[in-house]
């Protein structure tokens, strides 16, 4: 079993995040590509005291990179949104 933070590798903090955040009460988070829903669930009520109403996830392949002759892909990962029930207090991690 990975600890919690091996299960959330870092919060998302991009335009399209904040602005899920502020509106739909989702967090975004980078996480670990074998997690599944369960365990992110688990991982973010102990890591920020909330309650989790729902966990989406998707995976992304790794693109292209190319620096002059030499070529190679970029490593897989998975993003997954956290949306949170109502009335619990959005941690505010996302602040400069």
């Amino acid at each position: 079993m990975k600890s919690n933070y091996e299960i959330i590798r870092r919060p998302i903090v991009t335009e399209k995040g904040v602005g899920k955040k502020e509106s739909e009460r989702t967090l975004c988070f980078e996480v670990h590509p074998g997690a599944n829903k369960v365990q992110i669930k688990t991982a973010v009520e102990k890591l920020f005291k909330v309650k989790v109403d729902g966990v989406r996830t998707a995976i992304f392949e790794g693109k292209l990179r190319r620096r002059g002759r030499n070529s190679g892909y970029r490593p897989d990962w998975k993003k997954a949104y956290v949306r949170l029930k109502p009335g619990q207090k959005m941690p505010e991690y996302a602040e400069i």
